[in-house]
């Protein structure tokens, strides 16, 4: 079947309006179809498009995750007990706070199921994280958009936006796809309106995901916020700072009465074994995680330099990947493309003249800063 016929086929489907509306999540390309699409060989491609860590899976992980692999003709622990027994003695919360997502994407679709459905709405950031329309659109709820300010959340327009029907605002800190970040004092004041205002009857969902790259000074400790505030989620994932993108482990932090209705609406066995041991052995390599830290800092000083070296506008970044305007982002990524360098267009995210450009390996970084100018001056 072509494309328009499977859209015929859907359409005659009978599902909801509300689902046949949704526009699937694009992710970033991955390098074996780059490879096939223009005859290059796989290995000299570079992905910068995914915000992966480039050092990949500690070998803590990797120790942790073989041995699991011996129990694999059973079902995982459901309950993830010795994950959760980890992450609670991590944060200082009961184990029965914690629950498992597959990765945190899995953790912001539990908490839109959980509490969101026609005739109720969500509120989140222009340029936010695209899972937040996605997730709000398929439970059937209304869009609360509101505009971003210098690329970032404006958490005094989100409080007014904050309607009767609302029940669920998204807040990514970092941001993802732009980098912003919010500091501590800003969110506390939020959550601390939105309790006053609302008290449970709206969550707020702190989306943590890029929390290990920020510089220690600006790191705070959220655990502590979702025991002051009976409304508050907190999701974080080990895809990011932990290597583990491709085993999918997330977690999120709440008291009991939210956690019991994301347990609700959780698939049975959503986190598996191998998947399992592998971050508990990554939460506790604490020099992995510095060293991934480091890099990353060292990386995006590199690029950012680069930038103002091509006059080339940039969002400061608080996260594992800039943003940067070229202009013609379609052109431009396609020329990337050719070279074998893969980023991430965001035009789906508003901006259609830029890119986001994950942090690599040296090298890497190398590489794209020098196809990035060959391809502006040539412009």
């Amino acid at each position: 079947m072509n494309s328009e016929d499977i859209k015929s086929a859907v359409m005659a489907a009978g599902a909801p309006d509300h689902i046949l509306a949704i526009a699937p999540y694009q992710p970033g390309k991955p390098i074996e179809e780059l490879a096939r699409e223009f005859k290059l060989d796989p290995a000299n491609i570079i992905k910068l498009a995914s915000n992966e860590n480039p050092l990949g899976m500690p070998d803590s992980a990797k120790s942790a995750m073989m041995k699991a692999v011996t129990t694999l003709g059973r079902y995982p622990d459901p309950n993830g007990f010795e994950l959760k027994a980890a992450l609670a003695a991590r944060y200082g919360v009961p184990a029965a706070w914690v629950t498992l997502g597959n990765g945190s994407n899995d953790l912001l679709e539990l908490a839109s199921l959980a509490l969101l459905g026609p005739g109720l709405s969500a509120v989140y950031a222009q340029h936010a994280f695209a899972v937040y329309r996605l997730a709000t659109q398929a439970r059937g709820a209304r869009h609360i958009v509101v505009p971003a300010r210098e690329y970032g959340h404006d958490l005094n327009a989100m409080l007014a936006a904050i309607d009767q029907d609302t029940r669920l605002v998204f807040i990514a800190n970092p941001n993802n796809p732009t980098g912003t970040f919010l500091p501590a004092a800003d969110v506390v004041a939020f959550l601390q309106q939105v309790h006053e205002r609302w008290g449970d009857k709206v969550t707020v969902l702190l989306d943590e995901a890029y929390n290990e790259y920020l510089d220690p000074e600006l790191r705070f400790d959220s655990a502590r916020w979702v025991e002051q505030f009976s409304n508050l989620i907190v999701s974080r994932t080990f895809s990011k700072a932990y290597g583990l993108a491709g085993l999918r482990v997330g977690f999120a932090l709440a008291q009991p009465r939210l956690t019991d209705l994301l347990n609700r609406v959780r698939q049975p066995f959503n986190v598996n074994s191998p998947a399992q041991a592998a971050a508990i052995a990554a939460l506790d390599d604490a020099d992995f995680l510095q060293r991934s830290y480091a890099l990353n800092r060292d990386g995006k000083q590199a690029l950012c330099a680069a930038f103002q070296k091509l006059n080339l506008q940039f969002v400061p970044s608080y996260g594992n990947f800039v943003l940067v305007r070229v202009g013609d982002a379609a052109g431009v990524n396609l020329a990337l493309l050719k070279r074998g360098i893969i980023v991430r267009p965001v035009g789906a995210d508003g901006l259609p003249e830029w890119l986001r450009v994950s942090i690599g390996l040296p090298q890497e970084n190398a590489r794209f800063i020098e196809a990035l100018t060959a391809i502006v001056g040539a412009a």
